[in-house]
């Protein structure tokens, strides 16, 4: 069943509207919980589907879906509680390993590992049917960038609405079949130029990364959403805190198992 709304269909289209702006205009705005302080989660989900629709009616086309707040260290970074998810189009992807900050507001990257989807996945699930269901996994990395001011500590309504902080992603070159791999003891480690910066086993993602598919599907269900299509690409979730990304740096993420993927920032 879909919970009711809080605020009137107008109040979500606005809000759906000022975050949309943001980022096509790479402007901050105050948190949507300070003018809705009763903004529910339920009716944050509803924004950023509107959001998104914004973004498909000017032709982007629909990716997948990514995790968040799946690791205890993202959590206690952002201040938040329990995952969340968002939604990946195909203008998200950083295909040629440059990205550049122009028209971004505060840009940071994390490191994942991505599902690739052969077929869909809907309602409660278990950890096999979420193997079964995927035709590879990769090493990826995801761009965050809140259109709100300071993008540090903000509710859980707030951050969901703004397609839970998703800018952009990369994927690796390398793609593997995911029962060849103990998905949950993957070394992951993150450099900004040559120096590791942060360092996690693949555990850290939910306990296990398949826990995110489980998670999601679930959680698009109590939204009232359709389950994950087939030919989707899932971003697990981070599995230690996000880094400031600046102007020269390269990034890059090594998984056990998956090699590497890298991104060079430009200004």
């Amino acid at each position: 069943m879909v919970p009711p709304m809080a605020l009137r269909p107008e109040e979500l289209a606005a809000a759906a509207r000022t975050l949309d702006e943001g980022l096509l205009h790479a402007r901050e705005c105050a948190r949507l919980t300070e003018r809705h302080p009763e903004l529910a989660l339920d009716d944050a989900y509803r924004i950023q589907a509107q959001g998104i629709s914004l973004r498909l009616a000017r032709g982007e086309t629909l990716r997948g879906y990514k995790m968040g707040l799946t690791s205890q260290a993202k959590r206690e970074q952002m201040g938040l509680h329990s995952p969340v998810y968002g939604v990946l189009t195909d203008r998200m992807e950083v295909r040629e390993g440059t990205y550049r900050l122009q028209g971004q507001i505060h840009p940071k990257i994390e490191p994942e590992v991505a599902f690739f989807l052969k077929s869909g996945l809907q309602g409660k699930i278990t950890v096999e049917q979420a193997l079964e269901a995927c035709s590879g996994v990769c090493a990826a990395m995801e761009i965050l960038d809140s259109r709100y001011v300071g993008f540090k500590y903000f509710s859980l309504p707030d951050v969901v609405a703004d397609n839970s902080s998703s800018s952009h992603y990369l994927l690796g070159r390398t793609v593997r079949d995911p029962r060849e791999l103990d998905l949950a003891s993957l070394e992951m480690v993150m450099s900004v130029d040559g120096k590791p910066v942060e360092r996690a086993l693949s555990s850290a993602i939910s306990g296990h990364p398949l826990l995110s598919l489980v998670q999601l599907c679930e959680l698009l269900e109590a939204n009232g959403m359709d389950g994950v299509p087939a030919g989707s690409v899932v971003l697990a979730g981070a599995a230690t805190t996000a880094v400031q990304l600046a102007a020269g740096q390269t990034i890059q993420l090594q998984v056990q198992g998956l090699g590497e993927v890298s991104v060079k920032v430009e200004a």
